[in-house]
């Protein structure tokens, strides 16, 4: 089978031929660029600097060579601007602390304060006030919050609303382009558009935006989807007008030669609960991503990604009822998420994208042994009757040992008797 024809087997709850690999399909499902440099090493690849395609979490670039001795699935699409707001473009040299050297935009405009720490600027524009940091030695940004003063009694829903507006031309054209990049077939295509995520917790503080205003304190938010729902409902509801005009000028021009189409990157869980009770999910969250859902299956063959961190399986039912088909990045290790009793409960009805291995102490502090061994276990769990995608649970980190991560990829190829 071709990557395509496994995924979307796997997409529709049917046993593929093995299980389908996904790394760098999304800015969830990526590895950081440090990681993706070691592996160009380790396969003998041509020796070049890595691109940075997401330098908000330093993910790198997994380009077709890596894909190809990974064993890799998925081909992705990524928004038109970064998560600093420019575009990634006329590639340039830059060093991290660590002393690799890696490939950023030409718009990667940075600069450093007294402690050492690196500055990023939104659009690159260093007279604007710098809108995250990576810290000394670190290696992903923070964003730096910038809560302007709001008047509580005149608070204006379109102040939260500037980030979204109607598809340019240029922003068209440009999905147009990558999907015909990736046309060939071989793989299967996941994109994000953008602009259907509803309080995402790393959009809300605008780290694209120069002077973003309305709330923007990531604290001040979540006590708003609570003390002001009024209000959220007014951003959220003009959001959805705006991606649902969106999503329709968009499937004129790229059609169904996508697979998947990223929704979602809002959090409702931590380690051991959720944010919100699920009577506050349905009232304020669900109205819109079922609209958004709807839309999705009523005019494509695209099938909708939702991520989530966390202890979330109290909301599975409420993602299944919003019409989410896949669920990301079923985080094992957090409470109430066992792999078997995930698959059980929900898995004809969703599909796991993750789960893989866990890469807060396994992948990161296991052995190989360690790694192989729950690798072989999650695949034998997950992909029964189809309906999983092998992934970390979130992105690969720095500093993961390159030798769990071959074990990883020489486990998956084990399970799908590759060997």
């Amino acid at each position: 089978m071709t990557g395509k024809e496994r995924v979307q087997l796997t997409l529709n709850h049917k046993q593929p031929d093995c299980v389908p690999v996904d790394f760098g399909g999304t800015a969830v499902t990526g590895i950081h660029v440090s990681c993706v440099s070691a592996l160009r090493d380790y396969y003998g690849l041509e020796k070049r600097p890595v691109k940075v395609h997401e330098p908000y979490q330093m993910l790198g670039l997994i380009e077709n060579d890596l894909k190809e001795s990974i064993g890799i699935d998925i081909d992705g699409i990524y928004p038109y601007k970064t998560m600093f707001g420019f575009i990634n473009e006329n590639w340039k040299l830059w060093k991290m602390d660590d002393g690799l050297e890696v490939l950023v935009s030409e718009h990667f405009i940075n600069t450093k304060d007294e402690n050492d720490d690196t500055l990023i600027h939104p659009e690159g524009d260093i007279s604007a006030p710098p809108s995250a940091k990576i810290p000394k030695g670190g290696h992903f940004a923070d964003t730096i919050i910038r809560q302007e003063y709001f008047d509580e009694n005149n608070l204006n829903p379109e102040d939260n609303l500037e980030e979204f507006g109607l598809i340019s031309d240029e922003e068209l054209s440009y999905f147009a382009q990558e999907v015909k990049k990736t046309s060939s077939g071989e793989r299967a295509v996941i994109a994000t558009f953008g602009g259907t995520a509803f309080g995402d917790i790393a959009l809300v503080p605008a780290p694209f935006l120069k002077c973003p205003k309305g709330i923007r304190d990531i604290t001040e938010w979540y006590i708003s989807t609570h003390t002001r729902k009024d209000y959220i409902h007014k951003i959220f509801s003009k959001q959805c007008e705006i991606a649902l005009a969106n999503l329709e000028k968009i499937n004129n021009v790229v059609g169904n030669a996508i697979d998947v189409i990223f929704i979602c990157g809002t959090d409702f869980g931590t380690q051991t609960s959720t944010f919100c009770s699920e009577s506050t999910f349905r009232e304020l969250y669900m109205p819109y991503y079922k609209q958004i859902n709807y839309w999705i299956h009523k005019n494509t063959t695209w099938k909708t990604f939702k991520h989530s961190c966390g202890a979330i399986e109290l909301f599975m039912p409420a993602f299944i009822e919003s019409g989410f088909d896949i669920i990301n990045p079923v985080q094992c290790s957090a409470y109430g998420m066992d792999a078997e009793h995930l698959k059980t409960k929900y898995g004809e009805h969703i599909v796991f994208w993750g789960g893989g291995v866990d890469t807060q102490k396994i992948l990161p502090f296991g052995t190989p042994k360690d790694v192989r061994k729950q690798v072989l276990q999650r695949c034998e769990i997950f992909s029964k009757n189809g309906g999983f995608v092998f992934n970390t649970i979130h992105n690969l980190q720095a500093l993961t040992p390159l030798e769990n991560i071959i074990a990883m990829i020489d486990a998956i190829n084990e399970f799908n008797g590759k060997f």
